[in-house]
Order: structure tokens, then sequence, then C-alpha cells
């Protein structure tokens, strides 16, 4: 694996402009470095998550989701004017100095270089298809700037992937064709053999999957080990950017130890106290496992609420290449009927041990947007009123076995794909079946691969998926609504019409449906403002359309994620609310502030 060329100018410490950590403010404890923190993974590029769950954001949320600078001192906005300024001091982890020419590095020779990015500069930075103008003012300041707001850049880089708008410039230049020439990169390449230099490029340029343990990172830790194995070691970031008031510097933990293990063997594992901290991979159904083994491993069995806005929900496909089902779909009595079909206390019962809340796939109610209305809109269980809007549709007629006519005489018989990852899905569409049976719909499920899943779906194949529901489900007005209208990619109910937003009219089919086409108007007018209030009304607005529409049926939300924490690791929260957006799994709650309690093991001991 190629290297920089040059050392580092200084030893690997913190910046002279820290940010300082206030933990006493969060009713945390101040901490003490060392020790080392086990997990468990199911595959080895897993390793992958340490970067969500680390959370070190250009600017990140914090605790209470509000957007604060993280690695940068500090953001100046002005309309759409952005103005970085680094922290002076700060180093990578291999002690070369990360200043502005990261940036300029990223945008001019990774960015904007064809070998590297064939599709130019990530959607974030285009607006109306204009690219920002980009100004390195000196080493620590650096601005993008667009002729309107661009709402959308501060929220993608505070993401749970971290869209990394900077690059360790000093190490990936010796394998840049623009530094040392194409034959040369080249050459370098087909030493390692590899087809051209933007492969050896994009090989090392690892910092998201961390799989280079030779790539500088900004991270928490730093990957010391290469796949394959069984088992990878990162260790802590001299270089890191964060103290504590004592002056200590962050992450307190030494090192994290990942250990790869199948998963079927994770929560029995866990159970066995093989690992310190857990989560990720465990689900509701392995709370009473995990809770036999606390007492003699010593350790706690946390139960954090899921903020999703449906565990499992049905997605009819309004852009499906059957006719029939095309125009069935898009009729709102249809899927109301569908809806109203639906027993969500049975279901919250049976997979949710009755403590989920039911109705409508939308944001909990944690989130300051949040209208009960929202949730409950259009999602009652009353069968003999989902019969009567079924008869209105004109599915009057049935077959021998009493299961409802099509207009064209074909069985009501509505094939539900999924990806057949998520059990609690599969389970959910068991009692479905029955619930629709009642009012005369056959169902059938269909489990497939994931990719799969997708290609059917954006070739108009489906007719109705069944996935996980809203991700984004306790946002807040900044951050933006891409899932709610077909600005989402690949969006199950309407994925022709995402392509055609997507591609900007190249390809897919424009939407013709009125009350889409307002929720697509909407996406733009958030995209057009940086007020907040006008940004929350935005939200409002789109949330109330999906109650009134039903374009994704919701079933059943709150789920409680097991999140295992040893006995003597302190400042793991008992309650969090755990998603993949905006809380980056448990990101925003600060992996790097955890530590060992040693007056703990001292206490044991003497006892």
């Amino acid at each position: 694996m190629a290297r920089a060329d040059t050392p580092p100018t200084e030893a690997p410490a913190p910046p002279t402009t820290p940010l300082v950590v206030d933990l006493a403010a969060h009713n945390r404890r101040p901490g003490t470095a060392g020790g080392t923190i086990r997990t468990l993974i199911a595959k080895a590029r897993d390793v992958r998550y340490l970067s969500v769950y680390g959370y070190t954001r250009l600017v990140g949320y914090d605790a209470d989701l509000n957007l604060r600078p993280d690695v940068l001192e500090r953001v100046d906005v002005e309309g759409g004017r952005f103005t970085f300024t680094l922290r002076k001091g700060h180093r990578w982890s291999d002690g070369h100095p990360f200043t502005t020419e990261d940036f300029r590095y990223y945008w001019e020779d990774v960015a904007n270089e064809k070998a590297l990015s064939p599709d130019g500069p990530p959607a974030f930075f285009r607006i109306e298809d204009k690219l920002p103008q980009v100004e390195v003012l000196d080493p620590v300041t650096i601005r993008f700037s667009w002729d309107r707001p661009n709402p959308l850049f501060l929220p993608t880089l505070a993401a749970p992937r971290d869209p990394l708008i900077y690059r360790p410039s000093h190490y990936l230049k010796p394998v840049h064709a623009r530094y040392i020439g194409k034959d040369a990169a080249d050459a370098k390449a087909k030493a390692l053999k590899l087809r051209s230099w933007a492969a050896l490029h994009n090989r090392m340029d690892d910092n998201y999957e961390l799989g280079n343990p030779d790539c500088p990172t900004l991270q928490g830790w730093v990957p010391r080990t290469r796949s394959p194995a069984t088992r990878f070691r990162f260790e802590r970031n001299r270089s890191y950017h964060r103290v504590d008031t004592a002056g200590t510097q962050l992450p307190y933990v030494d090192a994290i130890v990942m250990d790869v293990a199948s998963q079927g063997l994770l929560v029995a594992k866990t159970n066995a106290g093989e690992a310190d901290l857990m989560f990720r991979g465990l689900s509701m159904p392995d709370i009473p496992s995990l809770k036999e083994g606390e007492a003699m491993h010593r350790y706690h069995t946390y139960l954090w609420p899921v903020a999703r806005g449906s565990e499992f929900a049905l997605y009819p496909n309004l852009t499906t290449a059957d006719p029939v089902w095309r125009q069935l779909n898009r009729d709102v009595r249809y899927r109301h009927a569908l809806s109203l079909a639906i027993d969500r206390r049975t279901l919250n019962n049976t997979l949710l041990f009755g403590l989920g809340t039911e109705g409508n796939d939308t944001i909990v109610s944690d989130s300051p947007l949040f209208e009960p209305a929202m949730r409950t809109l259009n999602a009652g269980y009353d069968p003999a009123a989902a019969a009567k809007l079924l008869d209105s549709v004109g599915l009057t007629g049935r077959d021998g076995s009493g299961t409802r006519l099509l207009p064209d005489g074909r069985p009501l018989e509505i094939v539900v794909e999924s990806d057949g990852e998520a059990e609690m899905v599969l389970d959910a569409l068991l009692l479905i079946t029955e619930f629709w049976r009642e009012v005369g719909i056959r169902l059938v499920t269909k489990p497939q691969e994931r990719t799969n899943l997708h290609r059917r779906s954006i070739a108009g194949m489906t007719v109705m998926v069944a996935a996980q529901g809203l991700d984004l489900a306790v946002p807040t007005a900044i951050m933006p609504p891409t899932e709610l209208s077909p600005a989402q990619p690949e969006h199950y109910s309407w994925p022709l019409w995402s392509m055609n937003v997507e591609s900007r009219g190249k390809s897919g089919e424009p939407c013709n449906v009125p009350e889409v086409e307002r929720l697509i108007e909407l996406d733009r007018q958030w995209r057009d403002t940086d007020d907040a209030a006008k940004q929350a009304a935005i939200w409002r607005e789109m949330l109330m359309n999906h109650a009134r529409n039903t374009w994704v049926i919701g079933t059943v939300a709150g789920a409680l994620q097991p999140v295992v924490g040893a006995d003597r690791l302190v400042n793991l929260p008992k309650r969090a609310l755990y998603s993949w957006d905006p809380t980056a799994l448990i990101g925003v709650q600060r992996l790097d502030e955890l530590f060992w309690d040693q007056a703990a093991d001292k206490r044991v001991e003497a006892r």
C-alpha cells in the first residue's frame, strides 16, 4: 500500500483550539483514560459502522438534536454563503496538519475529477444544477457560496454517513495523476495489480469503510487491522479534537476491538458477556435472553425507543407497470380500505408486547413537529368501513373462495414483496393476510434479496412492498423532508417518479397525481428557504398530506432497541432515542465520552 511521501511535521496531539466538552452540563461524569471496549459484528465489512456511531463530523447533532460545529471551530452562514473556520493546530491521526488544502484537494481533485467522480460533485452541492464557488481564504478558512440558500448543506454534513468533503491530501497526492503524472500513477497501480491510478486512489481513500490502516483519519479511533481478519482493533486517535473541561483528551477509551461472529450467535455471545457494548444486531425479541445474562456477566440491558415511523409499512406502488393495479393503487379509497382493514392492536400485542404506538407511518411524538392527527387519521380498525370503500371502488365481484375480483376479472390477490431480512416484517404479513381475507383480499408474500427487490421496484414490477417505515422520524425543521416526496431515490410507493426527480427528467416518469405533485413542490420550497419557521410549516403540511392520502400504510411504531453495556462502563445513557437518521444509531450520544469506572473494580476486589 502506498504511503505519504513526507513525514509528519509534529507528533500527534489535540488542536491548540480544541472542542471543550462540558460533561457535567449534560449530567455526565468526567472520566479517566484507558481500557478497551469489546463489541461484536456479523461480518468483517461492518467495521465501517464505527465511522457512523463514532460520529465525528464537521458539524453534528448533539443529544438534543441541535446542530453544532464539531471538527470545525466555527460556521458562519449568510444566505447561501457558508464560511468554515478550522481549529488551529488540528492534525490528522498521523500528525500531518489538517488544513483547507484538504478541502481544496477534495473539491478540485476528487469531486471534480472525472476518473474518480464520473458524475461530478454530489447532489447536495447543486442548486438548480449550479455548483458553488469555493474559496480557500487561508489555511484555516474556506468558503462555499451559492446564489441562494442551501439548507441541505449542513444537515448533509451531519448525516449518519459522512459525505467527507475533505481528504488527507498529503496521503493521496503521491498516487494522483495530476501530481505525479498519469503514467507514473498507473504504474503504481499496476504494481499492485490494479487497473488504473483511480482504482488505487479509491482503495487508499478509506475514511468511511475503515479498512485501510494506513489512511489518516479524524475519527476518534484509528484502524490497526487490515482485512481479512476475525478481530479488528482500533486505537485512540492522539490528534483527536475533543477534550473535557479538565483538559483530558477524548476519547477516554484507548481501544475498540470488534470480533466477527455469525449473526445467529450475536445474542448468545452478548448473553455470555463477550461484549462490553452491543446494540447493532440485537432486536426486541432478544430482550428476555439478554436479561437472563445480566447478573452473571455484569452488564445492563437498556431499552431505547426506536425512532422510526413504523416498524413495518406497506408501500402500494403508484407507478407499477400493470395498468389495472396502477389505477387501483392510485385510488385513495382503496388505500384507506387497506389501512382500515388492519387490526393494529393485534399486531402491537403480538409483535411488540403491546408497547408500541399504533397508526400511520409518520414522525414520533418526540419531534417538535408532531401533531396527533398525523398518527391517527385513516388508521383505525374498521373492517365494515373498509368493505364499503372497496365496494365503492367497484370491487364488488367475488370468486368461489370469496376473494374480490379486479375490473379485468382477475382475483384481488396482492403480491407483497419484501427483502426478507427483517423477521418482524414477515411475521406482520402473516397476520395482515388474515385481516385482509375478512374483507375479500388475498395477500401473497414474496420475500427476496434486497438488491433484486430494488431492481424490480424501479422496473415497475412490484405492486406492493413491505418494508420498515419512515427513517427520519424525529426531525427538526432544519432536517430535509426528502423521504416524504419523490425526492427520495427509489421510494417504493413511486419509484418511477423518484427516478424522474433524481435524474431531473432524464429517466423515469413525470408525476401526474396532483397531491404528490404538491409534495414535490413543498420539497422544493423547503430547499429554497433557510427560515426554520417556514421549513416547519412545510414539514407539517407534507406530513398531513401523507396522513390524508395514505401513500404508505403504517402499522405500529415504538419498538425498543436493546443496548447492552458493561456495568462499569460510565456515561452510557439508560434511555435515548435510537435511529439511523438523525441519531447515527448511538452516535449523538458521544461514544468518545464513555469510560471505565476503575473505582468500581476496586470496590468489587475489596469485598
